[in-house]
């Protein structure tokens, strides 16, 4: 596996991956891999001949002191996993390659989606986000990225920004790995005291509360939402940030369940916040 460090190297490999006739398959990542990034390597590995894969802490998209500082940081550790899973080129680049200085770089609008639920709790994230996705994007060219769907406002965005400025990207969304308890999986999760790591089974449990709902012919969202939000309030650990209930084509709340749809909950933990979703069936 190759270890970049430039912009201007990755671009070079890439292009000659292209001229020799190979589809590209892309992941993007901050580090601290788990399985779920792994998930993505392996899908993007198993359908394209190259893969390149990258690691980039961006600070653009923090917005809370301390949070970026905090973010769990084992290049070595990450990049034996990359290895391992077949990647051909890791970019891993410093914070002067992603954003060079004097360079104007294409800041993407998130739009009236970027203010809403995450948007709300991180005001700028997705500003940041989809600054950093679009540079990557950039310097790899054109390329199937794989993201995850556990982070489904953000993946909306991405897949909007590349329709929007008609980018040579495929966005493929890849569903959401869970522990066995059923929470997702998430970097930040390292950081939960067993306390709270216990209890973070709250935002998995609200969700299917939700979907039982749905799926014995509940239609009116807001009750949804209202069991959600139970659920997570009667957890000693958990502070509710937000439950939705979204339309999957526009990611705007919805009233009722008349059309495909997704629930939504973020919570806080003294040591972390989580998020999490799934995808809701169309009550009878």
């Amino acid at each position: 596996m190759e270890l970049i460090r430039g912009a201007a190297a990755l671009r070079a490999f890439a292009d000659e991956l292209r001229a020799g006739g190979a589809s590209v398959g892309l992941v993007t990542t901050m580090g601290a891999l788990h399985e779920g990034h792994r998930s993505l390597l392996r899908r993007a590995r198993a359908e394209h001949a190259r893969l390149i894969a990258t690691i980039f802490v961006n600070p653009l998209q923090f917005t809370e002191a301390g949070d970026l500082t905090r973010y769990p940081r084992d290049e070595r550790r990450d990049v034996a996993i990359m290895e391992r899973e077949g990647v051909d080129a890791c970019w891993a680049p410093p914070v002067e390659e992603v954003y060079p200085p004097g360079t104007t770089l294409t800041e993407p609008d998130p739009g009236d989606v970027g203010d809403l639920f995450e948007g709300v709790a991180r005001p700028g994230h997705f500003a940041g986000v989809l600054k950093v996705v679009h540079r990557l994007f950039d310097v790899v060219g054109p390329a199937t990225a794989y993201f995850g769907e556990k982070d489904a406002q953000q993946l909306f965005l991405v897949r909007q920004m590349v329709n929007q400025l008609d980018l040579l990207i495929e966005v493929i969304g890849c569903a959401t790995v869970r522990d066995t308890d059923g929470v997702a999986l998430s970097s930040r999760n390292a950081v939960l005291s067993l306390d709270e790591r216990e209890q973070a089974g709250c935002l998995f449990l609200a969700l299917g509360e939700a979907a039982t709902l749905a799926r014995s012919g509940a239609h009116d969202a807001r009750e949804l939402v209202a069991v959600m939000a139970r659920e997570v309030g009667a957890t000693p650990l958990a502070r509710l940030d937000y439950a939705a209930v979204v339309d999957e084509a526009t990611f705007r709340p919805v009233d009722t369940l008349d059309r495909p749809a997704r629930a939504l909950v973020a919570a806080r933990f003294p040591s972390a916040r989580l998020i999490d979703n799934i995808s809701l069936p169309i009550p009878v």
